[in-house]
């Protein structure tokens, strides 16, 4: 137990640092499982053959 509350700010900071990373992950699958990538298609080589572009 003196552990713990020696290293509460550390414990807390990577639970933060954890869910951040969690939520853009699930975040990325989202945006794939929709059509296309996360980035835009202006700068994309292969802009035109993307399905989300195609919708568009």
């Amino acid at each position: 137990m003196n552990w713990l509350s020696e290293n509460i700010g550390t414990i807390v900071v990577l639970l933060i640092v954890a869910a951040t990373v969690v939520t853009v992950i699930i975040n990325m699958v989202k945006k794939k499982k929709k059509g296309g990538c996360s980035c835009g298609c202006s700068s994309c080589p292969m802009g035109q053959k993307c399905p989300s572009h195609k919708n568009k």
